[in-house]
């Protein structure tokens, strides 16, 4: 098991962030999801918000250590948007 793909915070006012988080395998190796500006194509469980705000809170994708490499991957797609 890799060590580099899961970090915990827990003496953060917040942990975990998201209601209903299991904090035992709650990651916040990602406490800002670095997928948020994919919009629609970032591959986790949000919603817009009547007011067209992207709402991400119940999405667990980028707190769960199974999923440090789709995350890491997706990166790629936010660097060619940044290069534009």
């Amino acid at each position: 098991m890799s060590h580099y793909d899961f970090y915990q915070h827990k003496e953060c006012e917040y942990f975990p962030c998201h209601d209903g988080a299991d904090p035992e395998t709650f990651s916040c190796m990602f406490c800002y999801c670095p997928l948020y500006a994919l919009g629609e194509n970032c591959g986790g469980n949000f919603r817009y918000t009547a007011n067209g705000i992207k709402d991400c809170s119940k999405c667990l994708l980028p707190h769960r250590r199974e999923n440090y490499a789709y995350v890491t991957k997706q990166l790629g797609k936010v660097i060619e948007m940044v290069k534009k």
